[in-house]
This record gives C-alpha cells, sequence and structure tokens, in this order.
C-alpha cells in the first residue's frame, strides 16, 4: 500500500465526510445499479444504440 492512502486515511478519520455528502454518494451509487437492474431485466432500447453511418475503415498493410 502506498503511503499516501495511509495518509489519507488518516485525514478522512480526523475529519470524515457530512452526512450530505454521505447522502449524495449513496444516492449517486443507488441510482447507478438501479439503472443496470433495469438494463439487465429489459434490456437496452434499439433507440439508444448508436448507428454507424459509414462501415469503420480498413488499415491497408
Amino acid at each position: 500500500m502506498n503511503p499516501t492512502w495511509l495518509l489519507r486515511a488518516k485525514r478522512w478519520v480526523q475529519n470524515p465526510p457530512s452526512w450530505g455528502r454521505v447522502k449524495l454518494v449513496a444516492g449517486v451509487i443507488v441510482l447507478c445499479l438501479g439503472l443496470f437492474a433495469v438494463e439487465r431485466i429489459w434490456g437496452w432500447p434499439d433507440w439508444l444504440t448508436p448507428e454507424n453511418a459509414r462501415p469503420p475503415s480498413r488499415v491497408a498493410r
């Protein structure tokens, strides 16, 4: 483990984040997990899938 991370952990223990920050991070994590669950259950909508305007270029060797 890098000593920098130990110093960061020490500072975090001495000055923990506010409850508002904890709620914000928890909310973002819940939102991401919810979007992941919706995508896994119902799949990705076709209208959000990008379409290629042209085929990929081939590299000449």
